[in-house]
């Protein structure tokens, strides 16, 4: 499971219930969001916030490229003259300003596949990863982290809530948890 917040990337392989393999990245979508930012700024001297950049990252945000490239229209402060100003910008921009933040949650998956012991990797490969958090949302990082690892990757029905919703139900039922074994008593 891969699950990518706002401020951190945190992956596990589980097994039987229980945690297995665990890393947390501190990389989620504020990193994606700062990354456009800069990206903005640095390229044409125009100073947006976090409300455009996220808008930025869901409407043509992407990891991988995109059959029909996309673009838009931005509107910020611009740098030299302070006055508001607007610009087109595409994809292809953008992939390339969030490549570095991509890059690192890709390493990560990576690195957590290598400690995982031989006796779940079959299951990995046969059941997959799956994406969770509004960062598996970003267009093309399924397929990114599928041409990594060359294992399946998927993307969470709701992945925005399917966590904290698990974790509600585990909640419900922690003392049915506690009873397997499945976890320690606190």
């Amino acid at each position: 499971v891969v699950d990518i917040g706002g401020g951190t990337t945190d992956i596990a392989v589980i097994s039987l219930g229980g945690i297995v393999v665990a890393h947390s990245l501190r990389v989620g979508g504020n990193k994606l969001d700062e990354a456009i930012i800069r990206h903005i700024r640095n390229t044409y001297n125009l100073m947006i916030g976090d409300p455009t950049a996220e808008e930025i990252k869901i409407k043509i945000g992407s990891a991988y490229p995109l059959e029909q490239e996309m673009t838009m229209e931005v509107r910020g402060r611009d740098l030299v003259a302070g006055l508001p100003k607007a610009v087109q910008i595409s994809s292809d921009e953008i992939r390339d300003a969030l490549a570095e933040p991509v890059k690192q949650i890709a390493e990560k998956v990576c690195t957590v596949l290598e400690v995982t012991p031989p006796e779940l990797a079959s299951d990995v490969i046969e059941r997959g990863i799956t994406l969770t958090g509004g960062g598996a949302l970003l267009r093309g990082l399924d397929r990114l982290l599928f041409s990594v690892t060359d294992i399946p990757v998927r993307i969470a029905d709701n992945a925005l809530t399917c966590v904290a919703v698990g974790t509600g139900r585990a909640l419900e039922e922690l003392d049915a948890i506690r009873s397997s074994g499945a976890v320690s008593t606190i």
